[in-house]
């Protein structure tokens, strides 16, 4: 498979694609008025304690106060007990502050106490950003520290060494674990990440000793500096995908920022010396993203409905509590039976669910409608097929089996605010419903406020003020309701369009006739 990614830099923002076969598998956008924080590490201090919800609020010098939860708090007491766990997939990999999160599952399993007894208003604490503020939620921080490197993610809050589990030989990932074991003259964790797999000895010693040098100034800012301050900065969006996505599967890097460019082969030329080749400054005339043809994917991924191959269809409706994604068969009708029908159009769309999973990056609970099939043979190779689509997925995803109604249950990891998030706003003429009142319910709103004013207003003529197309209804087929207003009440009823009102709006002022 063909990888490369794709840096498209301006003014004002910065987006980085990372395209497969010619298609965009994943899209990073930072806007420099936004507020990308995950990875920084700040000193803050603990505004309130929350006992009923074991959480506390902190300030980090953000319009928000930050989030932190019991169990993203170090408790010193448990701090030398070894951690249980699974040697966790490479941490950093999809993102930086999947680190901070993997970390703080490191604790999970320890013994907890609560909240008020690890933390008091007006203490001062270290905390991680492992989530950015999301809407009108503040940034969720945790007290477990990881430092993402090229090579190595380092854990000073645990003494475990983990292997990515993607580097699968089981000899190599002894040896990697053996350097780190052995060149580990402190009480700190590591996680070896997928881009160590073959890499030299002298290589990870000195990642090892870069990013503990890199903790102990970390520490040495935290004792001086006022709270609360920013004590370290995670990297810009395109310094980051070249350092967590620029492996040997990626092909080609390619920029249209000549600034960009030379920061990207300085950055290379500190780190990553021998990927300098894969760097390439685009010159063309036309913007890069059309050139590689990806506005069109980018387009797609925030519609609604999504079409098939195959003329079925999948759509996709995000909520503030879940996803739901449903699967229907639209224009195809297959060529033998409905049973084999259902079967492909679910197995159609599972590929592009994953994929759009993936894209959009939508995270939380999800819940996908496939269509009913009787077999349950049928039911277990769509399942198997979406967990297989969901493999090259880097956040973590848990899928249960389709249940008895035909659903899928899943959760994947939400990190950052989804894509639709980023480049969309509720509309401002809905306010986000989705609907407007029908034009005809609205006619008869009308009916109804001029029955009730009609009898108050000492007028002999009432003036009605709306939007351009309910007054044309009211003109035309609604008009039998303004006959009717006019002869019950005896008062004339004049109608003025306003292009300025809402469909849903009017107003009805009382007016003499000359």
């Amino acid at each position: 498979m063909e990888k490369k990614l794709v840096i498209n830099v301006a003014d004002h923002e910065t987006r980085v694609a990372l395209v497969e076969d010619g298609t965009i598998a994943e899209l990073f956008i930072n806007r420099f008025d936004d507020a990308v924080i995950a990875g920084n590490i700040y000193k803050g201090r603990v505004q309130r304690v929350l006992p009923g919800m074991q959480a506390a609020f902190v300030d980090i010098g953000l319009e928000q106060a930050a989030f932190i939860y019991v169990n993203d708090v170090l408790d010193n007491q448990y701090r030398d007990i070894e951690a249980q766990f699974l040697e966790i997939e490479d941490a950093a990999e999809g993102d930086d502050t999947e680190a901070a999160s993997d970390v703080s599952s490191v604790f999970d399993d320890q013994p907890q106490r609560p909240i008020e007894e690890l933390l008091v208003e007006g203490q001062d604490l270290l905390v991680h950003v492992s989530k950015s503020p999301i809407g009108t939620k503040g940034a969720r921080v945790t007290t477990h520290i990881s430092l993402p490197g090229r090579f190595l993610v380092l854990m000073p809050t645990s003494d475990h060494v983990g292997v990515s589990r993607r580097i699968e030989d089981d000899e190599e990932r002894r040896r990697l674990k053996s350097i780190v074991q052995t060149h580990k003259n402190d009480a700190y964790g590591y996680i070896v990440r997928t881009a160590s797999e073959g890499l030299s000895e002298e290589k990870l010693i000195k990642e090892m000793a870069f990013l503990k040098n890199l903790w102990d100034t970390i520490q040495q800012r935290y004792r001086s500096a006022p709270t609360p301050s920013l004590l370290h900065q995670e990297l810009d969006v395109s310094l980051r995908a070249v350092r967590d996505l620029l492996t040997h599967e990626v092909e080609k890097l390619v920029i249209d920022s000549p600034l960009g460019y030379q920061r990207v082969l300085s950055f290379l030329d500190t780190f990553m010396p021998g990927m300098k080749h894969c760097a390439e400054q685009y010159t063309g005339s036309e913007p890069i993203f059309d050139h590689y043809n990806l506005e069109g994917d980018i387009s797609r991924a925030l519609k609604r409905k999504v079409w098939l191959k195959s003329g079925g269809y999948i759509v996709i409706e995000e909520t503030e509590a879940l996803v739901a994604i449903d699967v229907n068969t639209g224009r195809y009708v297959g060529k033998h039976n409905l049973e084999e029908t259902i079967l492909k159009t679910n197995l159609e769309a599972v590929k592009e669910i994953a994929y759009q999973i993936r894209l959009r990056d939508i995270g939380g609970l999800i819940i996908i409608d496939f269509i009913d099939m009787e077999k349950s043979v049928n039911q277990e190779k769509t399942y198997n097929a979406l967990k297989d689509a969901l493999k090259r997925d880097r956040s973590k995803t848990h899928v249960l089996p389709i249940s008895e109604l035909g659903l899928v249950q899943m959760t994947r990891k939400r990190v950052k605010q989804s894509l639709a998030s980023i480049l969309r706003e509720p509309c401002f003429y809905c306010e986000g419903e989705g609907y407007l009142i029908s034009r005809r319910t609205v006619c008869h709103t009308i009916y109804r406020a001029l029955v009730r004013d009609a009898y108050d207003m000492a007028g002999d003529c009432l003036t009605l003020r709306a939007n351009p197309e309910i007054a044309e209804l009211l003109h035309g087929e609604e008009n039998r309701l303004i006959r009717n207003i006019e002869s019950r009440t005896g008062k004339q009823v004049e109608i003025y369009p306003d292009d300025h009102y809402h469909l849903e709006a009017f107003d009805i002022i009382e007016s003499l006739r000359d």
